[in-house]
């Protein structure tokens, strides 16, 4: 069989494989999220920096206590337990069924180890963090994890990946459109940390249902697009696994949700997300792919720091999407739009990567 036609099968085969083993492991997570309640007691009241969130609170009050945290277990067991499923069966396979399925792992230590890694390390800390939530225990009002204690937790996992492109895989420059590559030297460490902590603030797009799934669905499969066409087709394989795994938490996302990623899912998406672009050396386009998750970080940003200095708000409520939806937009079509916005600007990145290559 031709390679090429091979390595598509391989791609979107082991999406589809991931959401059809998504949609099967739904019943168990859910049957266990319920049972446990495993949802916040009370709702939110206060903002990030303190301040009361009477907006907010009155948007999402019922919501927030209703439906179960911890759904982003789905998209990253699912990604896990996939990897695991291809990889070990050309073990225990006969030899020719298990040639065949050789040739559907994507395990490999040049491309997938380092953002399989990191998906488990941030899933766990945002595990930790939605556990403390649950419980009401913490360093927050309400429980869960200090934001200092997961921007030091997320600071070790951007050190540890960095040091591994750095040191293990001898990367020490990007690749920017139209101009070529920049050689940063030691300079890649810190800027892979700032680029994982910037990428971690977008993971405040979650919160309206269906809204983060459709936004991260949409920029793993831009990625997904720029590995196949430079022929990193473990890479664009992983990232279609995990368009597989959001797919199927999203069938059961879209209003009224089942659930929600909460912060297990988002730290395990973000966090490998900024793996993923380093990987396929198309990090200058990610603000570009991922522009949602600019908006929203951005508009938190800019709504903490008028606070502050200026004592008044920008926005009703932040992040952006919330200000919309306080705007009397109905939630549905707030979470339509940033999809659209998604769809068009991940096209938009995939295209001035691969042109420019």
């Amino acid at each position: 069989m031709n390679e090429a036609i091979l390595n598509v099968y391989k791609i979107l085969g082991l999406g589809a494989f991931a959401f059809f083993l998504g949609i099967a492991l739904t019943p168990i997570l859910t049957h266990f999220l319920y049972k446990y309640k495993m949802w916040r007691k009370d709702a939110r009241t206060l903002a990030p920096d303190g301040s009361p969130t009477p907006i907010f609170n009155k948007l999402h009050k019922e919501r927030e206590v209703k439906a179960p945290r911890m759904g982003g277990i789905l998209i990253w067991a699912t990604t896990l337990i996939t990897a695991l499923v291809f990889y070990l069966i050309p073990f225990l396979a006969n030899e020719r069924f298990g040639e065949v399925f050789h040739k559907f792992n994507f395990l490999s230590r040049s491309q997938t180890w380092v953002p399989l890694g990191v998906l488990l390390a941030g899933a766990l800390v945002g595990l930790l963090d939605d556990l403390l939530t649950v419980l009401g225990k913490g360093s927050y009002k309400g429980g869960g994890l200090a934001f200092k204690r997961r921007l030091f937790l997320v600071g070790v996992i951007a050190l540890s990946a960095g040091y591994w492109f750095y040191f293990k895989l001898g990367m020490s420059s990007i690749f920017i459109p139209g101009f070529g590559e920049l050689y940063l030297g030691f300079w890649l460490l810190p800027l892979f940390t700032a680029v994982m902590f910037g990428t971690f603030s977008g993971g405040v797009i979650d919160g309206l249902d269906g809204l983060s799934g459709g936004v991260f669905a949409s920029i793993f499969a831009a990625y997904s697009w720029i590995a196949f066409f430079q022929n990193q087709i473990n890479i664009a394989a992983f990232c279609s696994v995990i368009v597989g795994a959001i797919l199927a938490f999203l069938w059961f996302n879209i209003p009224p949700a089942r659930f929600y990623m909460s912060e297990t899912g988002t730290m395990a998406l973000t966090c490998t997300l900024t793996v993923v672009a380093f990987l396929t050396n198309a990090v200058a386009v990610l603000p570009i792919i991922a522009f949602p998750l600019v908006l929203a970080s951005a508009s938190t940003q800019i709504q903490l720091f008028s606070k502050k200095f200026f004592g008044r708000k920008v926005f009703l409520v932040a992040p952006i999407h919330h200000h919309f939806e306080a705007l009397g937009w109905p939630a549905e079509k707030v979470t339509m739009r940033f999809w659209v916005l998604s769809a068009v600007f991940a096209m938009l990145g995939t295209v001035l990567q691969l042109i420019s290559r």
